[in-house]
């Protein structure tokens, strides 16, 4: 323990925490600040609204005599785990007696009976959460630091109060935890910590898809996920839920000619993603993670040519719906942005590649639709040349795209495009059923207006249609005066 007195934020001290002290001193119960809070006002000053606090003892008369002097009448107990919360003045306040708990081998879900503050602070999951703020008058402000977290806080480190062995068999999710703080903390895990969880990664089967991914999307939404994701790599955590990205780490060779290695260039683009995505789009990064896994099954090596993935993108945006089916992501319009980007991924390259025409042009706007911003950034990021010149070719190429998809829009209004003749209109104008034949005039309206011959307004179309009846032997119906 310490004596060490902090100075807490004067606007909650004076307020918040002085008054919670005041109601637990007239109870007689020990009442500490603790986790996050604590770990994140140390480390950066930051005050963060989601506050929690433990008591020695029932800490349920203490929520109680706050609501009233709050004047909270509604507000969520658990009355099994003696817990509650409070919002007061902007925070969330989470109340918990001070607990000790037990794990059985095949669940997450610990037994729990009243414990010390140390019992408690000892079930933590990581040393960096394990310091704790006393309220009471005789104490306030002093540090609490049983397990030298203040020391590991310091020094940048991730490692568990207790054998590390037994903090992850106990509940699995902690490895996903140890990762995603190293990540957005830009921490250091403890080689012992480290080895553990290579040890115990198999048990991260008994944990949910949803906890893993609740997890994992953090990690995807930090500043440089690159760092998470070689992290799950190589502690053997990432092939446990994502065997699709791990198949693309390692590098062939055949005749001397060898590729990338896929995983790590994946990587890059991620952070590359990360640097300009200042919205924090998941989905976004999500389809940078995704958009080479079609390649183990497409790779093939030609004597003349080297190595190739031909379709990868297609084969990839086809392992989408299974892969967020077995990961209990949710199967709507998230997925399918991101399915949609997976398989246009090299669309825009490829236009780089030859002479940019306006029909190329029409046809990636009408296909990428409100998503067209998003693929040309994901193709930037997928840039990761170490080659100057060949960078520096391949942004210009780029630019050059996003020119002439901006001079084309603006021309054409051809995004989301819908023809201006509908299927019901050529029925009634030729007086004929729905058939092969509506969808035949229909899907030559739409050439004719991405290849440039007509434009995409109602007159012409109209009168390219009467063309187009005329010579499939049609006239339009006569309509009664």
């Amino acid at each position: 323990m310490s004596d060490e007195k902090m100075f807490l934020p004067e606007a909650v001290s004076d307020g918040i925490f002085s008054e919670i002290g005041k109601e637990a001193d007239t109870l007689g119960l020990p009442v500490y600040v603790i986790g996050g809070y604590v770990r994140d006002y140390l480390l950066s000053d930051r005050l963060n609204k989601d506050i929690d606090f433990v008591a020695v003892g029932d800490v349920l008369e203490l929520v109680e005599r706050l609501a009233a002097k709050w004047h909270i009448k509604k507000y969520p107990v658990y009355k099994n785990f003696g817990t509650a919360m409070l919002r007061h003045g902007g925070y969330i306040l989470e109340f918990v007696s001070a607990r000790k708990e037990s794990y059985a081998r095949h669940s997450r879900k610990p037994k729990v009976s009243p414990g010390t503050l140390e019992d408690d602070l000892r079930r933590r999951d990581f040393t960096i959460n394990t310091l704790a703020i006393a309220l009471n008058k005789d104490r306030f402000g002093e540090l609490i630091n049983p397990f030298n977290g203040l020391q590991d806080l310091q020094n940048r480190i991730i490692r568990t109060p207790l054998d590390p062995d037994i903090t992850f068999s106990d509940d699995p999710l902690r490895m996903m935890r140890a990762v995603r703080f190293a990540t957005v903390l830009d921490f250091s895990i403890h080689p012992q910590t480290a080895e553990a969880i290579r040890r115990n990664a198999h048990r991260l089967e008994i944990v949910s898809p949803e906890r893993i991914m609740d997890e994992f999307n953090k990690i995807l939404l930090s500043n440089r996920p690159s760092k998470g994701l070689r992290l799950l790599y190589e502690l053997d955590l990432l092939e446990k839920f994502l065997p699709e990205l791990t198949a693309l780490q390692g590098v062939e060779e055949n005749e001397g000619k060898t590729h990338k290695d896929n995983f790590y260039h994946t990587l890059e683009v991620v952070d590359n993603i990360a640097r300009t995505d200042k919205a924090g789009n998941l989905w976004l990064r999500w389809a940078a993670l995704l958009h080479d896994i079609g390649k183990p099954a497409t790779k093939r090596y030609h004597p003349k040519n080297g190595w190739s993935f031909h379709g990868h993108e297609l084969v990839g945006s086809k392992m989408i719906p299974s892969l967020f089916r077995r990961l209990h992501m949710p199967l709507n319009q998230h997925m399918k942005y991101v399915r949609k980007l997976v398989k246009l991924s090299s669309r825009p390259v490829a236009l780089t590649e030859e002479n940019v025409t306006d029909s190329a042009i029409r046809r990636l706007l009408m296909d990428a639709g409100d998503e067209l911003e998003d693929l040309l950034n994901l193709c930037e990021a997928d840039i990761t040349t170490k080659n100057p010149a060949r960078k520096k070719r391949y942004l210009n190429n780029l630019r050059q795209v996003r020119q002439k998809v901006k001079e084309v829009e603006e021309r054409d209004r051809i995004r989301n495009f819908q023809p201006p003749v509908s299927g019901e209109l050529i029925m009634e104008t030729f007086g004929i059923p729905p058939s092969k034949t509506v969808g035949e005039i229909k899907d030559a309206i739409k050439e004719a207006i991405l290849e440039g011959q007509i434009r995409n307004d109602f007159r012409e179309a109209y009168d390219y249609m009467l063309k187009l009846g005329h010579q499939k032997g049609l006239s339009p119906v006569k309509k009664n005066d």
